[in-house]
């Protein structure tokens, strides 16, 4: 069976077969190189926010000490500023560890890694918030009204730096080799734009309904880069299963006749 919705390809070639036991899932070259960029640019996006925590603290302390209020639209500009830096600079380094993920192998590098966007939220305002709390020269009021930006800011940012489907070597080469010893060793599979899962089948009846123009086909790889996708749909592992069992089911079935016993009775 097919579908009458449109098929996009998402990157390149087929991987080779990975049925092998010994496989371990390798990023592309290409992948890699794009992943290198997504981190340094990530990474000059939280040294900018640091920079604009910096300004923010100077501006928040020479307000203070000059008798102004500082709530001001400089402080709070930069406060937001700060935001922006750090909520790209996470998302960047999101989608750089679902191009080069990294391993399970030590654990604690594994969370940093797939983490540092929370642990930048906390580097890009934890001071900035310290600073307005504990300086004694400013009133309740403005403490509360900066205290408040800045605490939500942090937790906006801190909130887009979680990564809840934490990509490793160790995730993408079991699904490749389960996707691949159901779907005859062929490693694609199909997802949809807004889909939760991927799929074995591109006629699946859960992609294939009236609000679905399109349906992407790539590796699992692809599925996990493209929309951080890591379930594989079970009414198509199901009917993948029966499948195989269906191929299997004529050989155990005891149709096919003894030939020594056949020689016997002739």
């Amino acid at each position: 069976m097919s579908t009458d919705k449109k098929i996009t390809k998402v990157g390149g070639s087929d991987k080779p077969n990975t049925t092998n036991s010994d496989y371990t899932f390798v990023p592309s070259a290409e992948n890699k190189s794009q992943a290198n960029q997504f981190r340094m640019f990530a990474v000059l996006l939280w040294l900018g926010a640091i920079v604009a925590q910096v300004f923010a603290i100077r501006l928040f302390l020479q307000a203070v000490n000059t008798g102004e209020s500082p709530v001001n639209v400089w402080v709070i500009g930069l406060i937001v500023l700060d935001l922006i830096l750090v909520f790209a600079g996470s998302i960047l380094w999101k989608k750089s560890n679902r191009l080069d993920p990294p391993s399970e192998k030590n654990k604690f590098l594994f969370y940093m890694q797939n983490q540092l966007g929370v642990i930048m939220a906390f580097v890009a305002f934890l001071p900035l918030i310290i600073f307005i709390l504990t300086n004694k020269k400013v009133d309740g009021k403005s403490k509360a009204i900066l205290g408040s930006i800045a605490g939500v800011a942090l937790l906006i940012a801190g909130i887009g730096g979680f990564e809840s489907n934490m990509a490793s070597v160790e995730k993408y080469t079991e699904q490749t080799k389960q996707v691949e010893d159901l779907n005859g060793g062929k490693n694609y599979v199909y997802w949809t734009k807004f889909g939760k899962s991927y799929h074995l089948y591109e006629d699946c009846s859960y992609i294939n309904g009236k609000n679905t123009d399109e349906i992407f086909q790539g590796t699992v790889a692809n599925a996990f880069e493209a929309k951080n996708i890591t379930d594989l749909c079970d009414r198509c592992e199901n009917r993948a299963i029966k499948a195989k069992e269906e191929i299997v089911q004529p050989v155990t079935d005891g149709t096919i006749a003894d030939p020594f016993v056949s020689d016997s009775l002739q």
